[in-house]
């Protein structure tokens, strides 16, 4: 059975790890605790039945009470599995922090997760470069480069070849 368990907005962890602490000493049939990602205020508790949900979160801080009715898992299907949301970031794509520890630095794509939803990227700023984990939408793409281009470029040095040396070559600035 799962059970919605009303908690304080921004206290989900600790009051998740005291509900598993006590189900934990207390052994009681409490199976798992989650605290969906973008669900504020709430944590979601499977037990065997309601009295153990009960004992295991009353009296605790942080936890307010236990929502009436128990819920299905379709109900909150959405809210657990993990989505592979559509970004268009490319391995050397260069993208800003825009939501991290490194919020502002410019960095060089070099491996993407869609399915974790992270993506380790080369910080362009540092002296010595690390490879840093970072979740996919904590970065946006302020550069991307564009295969294409780099198709035609590649083509233009295949036709060069050291017959044409002794001739002019005409240089366009764009």
């Amino acid at each position: 059975m799962l059970f919605i368990i009303k908690v304080t907005t921004n206290k989900e962890d600790r009051a998740a790890e005291m509900i598993a602490q006590r189900a934990e000493k207390k052994a009681l049939a409490v199976y798992s605790i989650v605290r969906p990602h973008g669900l504020k205020g709430y944590v979601i508790l499977e037990s065997a039945d309601r009295d153990s949900a009960e004992e295991a979160a009353f009296n605790l801080p942080y936890v307010k009470g236990i929502i009436g009715k128990t819920i299905t898992y379709e109900e909150i299907k959405n809210m657990i599995e993990p989505k592979a949301e559509d970004y268009h970031i490319e391995v050397d794509d260069i993208v800003e922090m825009i939501g991290s520890t490194f919020k502002g630095e410019q960095a060089k794509v070099i491996r993407i997760d869609k399915q974790k939803g992270d993506i380790v990227v080369s910080l362009l700023g540092a002296t010595v470069p690390i490879p840093v984990t970072v979740k996919i939408d904590t970065v946006k793409v302020i550069r991307r480069e564009d295969k294409k281009d780099e198709k035609k470029e590649e083509d233009k040095a295949d036709t060069t070849s050291e017959d044409t040396l002794g001739e002019e070559e005409e240089f366009v600035f764009e």
